[in-house]
């Protein structure tokens, strides 16, 4: 619990431990496998521990990291984060977003509210902003509105706003708005009309927006955010 609590690794808590300077419910502990509940009173070198099981974490993903845990050659999302975050080991990305794709990005241990957030039931919008090529017609929000038939799938219905056009450059910027996330889903979705994806970066994750946060921070998520996005799953 200590260990996960951000209080060190298992080898060092055992030693604050060994040392005297743990105590449980205001009794002093020396043994480190002494089984405790959340609801016990733990207090560590004079600080009282609030122990939290799951731990909720959002970062504005940087292009170059894989959205996984480890990886033996490349550098994932983790490595941005503090090791001594609590739960470190334990968290993984909510879904996943390409090595060159940056934005939004949930880390969490909570497995159930993952799976919930990630099933099509709840179909939770997910929100891309997209540098293309070529000017993107109009006629093509509607065409999108109704879903998009490719090679393997057929797409759920997604939302197109097209946010600026450079006729020189010969370049759009859209907005894309799906509730699914299949394997290069908004670059195939705009690849079947000629447009090709210079750039693509998540601005939003259901309620989640990047708001005030640098490419590379993360933070956690307030109790505000966490409670709307429970609330949506139940």
């Amino acid at each position: 619990m200590l260990s996960e609590s951000g209080f060190g690794s298992r080898k060092e808590v055992k030693a604050l431990i060994k040392r005297g300077e743990v105590s449980v419910n205001d009794t002093v502990v020396k043994d480190a496998g002494a089984n405790v509940q959340p609801v016990d009173r733990i207090n560590i070198a004079g600080i009282d521990v609030n122990y939290q099981p799951f731990q909720y974490y959002l970062l504005n993903k940087p292009a170059g990291y894989l959205s996984a845990t480890k990886d033996n050659h490349m550098q994932t999302v983790l490595d941005l984060l503090p090791t001594d975050l609590p739960h470190y080991r334990d968290l993984a990305p909510v879904g996943r977003l390409d090595r060159d794709t940056t934005g939004l990005l949930l880390l969490t241990n909570d497995g159930q509210l993952t799976h919930q957030l990630l099933s099509p039931k709840y179909h939770v919008a997910k929100v891309y902003r997209a540098l293309v090529t070529g000017i993107v017609a109009t006629e093509l929000i509607e065409i999108l509105a109704k879903g998009v038939k490719l090679s393997d799938f057929t797409t759920q219905p997604a939302q197109l706003k097209i946010v600026s056009q450079d006729s020189e450059q010969q370049q759009s910027l859209v907005e894309l708005t799906i509730t699914e996330g299949k394997y290069h889903q908004v670059k195939r979705m705009l690849a079947a009309f000629d447009h090709e994806v210079l750039q693509l970066e998540r601005v939003q994750f259901g309620l989640l927006t990047l708001t005030d946060l640098p490419r590379g921070q993360y933070r956690e998520l307030t109790s505000t955010e966490l409670a709307a996005l429970k609330k949506k799953r139940q």
